[in-house]
């Protein structure tokens, strides 16, 4: 596999803020992912110089020094397709071919693999799980095994998969869900893919859990806490204290109403880290991303992930007949469950809440992240019945689940419903017997999916829950049409009874 020189736009200086903050494109996120026709250094130099000219046109100079991004799935039609067709035939839009490194931001990988579509011109973690639901039952398994080597190649050449194959991306990464992709292909391959991929999911949970040998109580380091009382649980976070230069003059602009704005961009990135960028989740005031505080944030969803992960590890080390260490995860795995029982259940409200680690609370917002412990198994069938009634009572509306009860403009609040999302929770009240429930958030999604299909021939990246004939908004982006999660659940949506 051919080594790829990092590239980082951010090193083009005052050109780069520039363009940011004088908005040449709509987009931050489109010149940082302009390739430089030449050496960056030389094209710098040139800025320095032509800027102090009368005539001088930023736009026009980006234009002549840099090959503007281009999305390859704008042309494309469904031509009046059954939805099915479309999303069968998109597969093959949302293909990218491996690339030879090109002085880009973008992240070389060895293998095709399915972009989300829009902006969204690279690979992305967690989205690609559920992006590999709908492959499973389109039977791509070749470009799922692409997909999962593709990942593993990223564990192997950073240490963890990043949030996208961009180097912009590189400090910080997503929702820890390769064990479940892998776990995907095993039930196309067999049992020994586990163990096919064992170094990385080992290298990935090292990742995940780096500080856990020494961080002592009520303190923390980098993605690992330790609370009070021992217990070591997991946060988001990004290992860079800056704008984020995909969304540079948002994130400055964002910053300036904190009075510590390296600790607000840390909690932005975080934020990012966890997906659900943004939502009234991260906000201490459940409102406003002037009181962000996702870094000091024990997510619930988050642990789940890495329980699961503890738990794969456990089963690989049987299959290997390595006894010391399965006990060791035995014991990890009693740890983190009680650790999520303890600090994120709620008795009161019957419900599974963030911890704030710092004021040693929970969080008082209502998220549907409560169903990942029913997705994992965590939650007692009591525990289950109570969040289910919650679900039914307060997130379960027209078009499906929404994301929170707060309607703050961010797109990961109400109204917007998003497709993995969906299927955490249907999968997770199916786990405990309400199939009722789940199987009208199944038809709620698959109406609204098909409302909008009919409407304008595209699947989009989210969709409003609460009226299904209105496009989804909010966020720092228009809403963006493709879309590869979305055509994942529905297609595995379209498999379930």
């Amino acid at each position: 596999m051919a080594e790829q020189e990092i590239y980082f736009i951010e090193t083009l200086g005052g050109l780069y803020r520039d363009v940011q903050q004088k908005k040449v494109f709509p987009d931050s996120k489109f010149f940082v992912d302009c390739i430089p026709k030449g050496d960056p250094v030389s094209i710098l130099k040139a800025y320095e110089k032509e800027k102090e000219l009368p005539a001088f046109n930023l736009k026009e100079f980006v234009n002549a020094n840099f090959i503007l991004p281009v999305d390859s799935t704008s042309a494309y039609r469904s031509a009046n397709k059954p939805i099915l067709q479309h999303l069968e035939e998109l597969w093959n839009e949302l293909t990218r071919q491996p690339a030879v490194a090109h002085g880009g931001s973008l992240v070389h990988l060895p293998f095709p693999y399915i972009v989300p579509g829009g902006r969204f011109r690279e690979i992305y973690y967690w989205d690609s799980y559920f992006t590999m639901l709908g492959l499973q039952v389109s039977k791509r398994i070749d470009i799922m095994q692409n997909m999962i080597d593709n990942f593993a190649y990223l564990i192997d050449t950073f240490g963890f998969i990043p949030n996208g194959n961009r180097t912009y991306y590189l400090s910080r990464s997503q929702p820890p869900f390769f064990t479940l992709m892998v776990e995907l292909l095993a039930e196309e391959k067999g049992e020994d893919i586990l163990l096919k991929y064992k170094a990385q999911i080992e290298k990935e949970y090292a990742f995940w859990m780096d500080g856990e040998s020494f961080v002592a109580p009520g303190e923390d380091h980098r993605h690992v806490v330790r609370l009070g009382d021992g217990s070591i649980m997991n946060r988001y976070w990004d290992d860079k204290d800056t704008a984020r230069p995909e969304a540079y003059r948002e994130d400055s602009h964002a910053a300036e109403k904190s009075n510590d704005k390296e600790l607000a961009h840390r909690h932005i990135r975080a934020a990012c880290e966890s997906g659900w960028d943004f939502s009234s989740r991260w906000f201490k005031d459940g409102k406003d991303m002037a009181t962000i505080q996702a870094a000091h944030l024990i997510p619930v969803d988050l642990n789940c992930l890495l329980l699961h992960t503890e738990e794969v590890l456990q089963k690989i080390y049987a299959l290997k007949k390595e006894n010391i260490l399965v006990d060791s995860f035995a014991q990890k795995i009693i740890n983190r469950k009680t650790a999520i029982q303890k600090h994120c259940w709620n008795e009161t409200n019957g419900f599974y809440f963030d911890y704030h680690f710092i004021e040693q609370t929970q969080t008082n917002q209502f998220t549907i992240a409560a169903a990942y412990p029913l997705f994992f198994s965590v939650a007692g069938k009591q525990q289950a019945a109570a969040v289910a009634k919650i679900i039914a009572g307060k997130f379960l509306l027209q078009g499906g689940v929404v994301t929170t009860l707060n309607d703050t403009g961010q797109q990961w609040d109400l109204p917007n419903g998003w497709a993995p999302l969906q299927w955490m929770t249907y999968r997770g009240l199916k786990n405990y017997g309400h199939h009722t429930l789940a199987g009208e958030i199944k038809n709620r999604w698959m109406a609204a999916n098909e409302k909008v299909y009919a409407a304008t021939g595209k699947m989009m990246e989210k969709y409003d829950v609460t009226d299904t004939l209105t496009k989804a908004g909010g966020g720092e982006y228009p809403n963006q049409d493709g879309f590869g999660w979305s055509n994942g659940v529905y297609l595995k949506f379209s498999q379930e009874n």
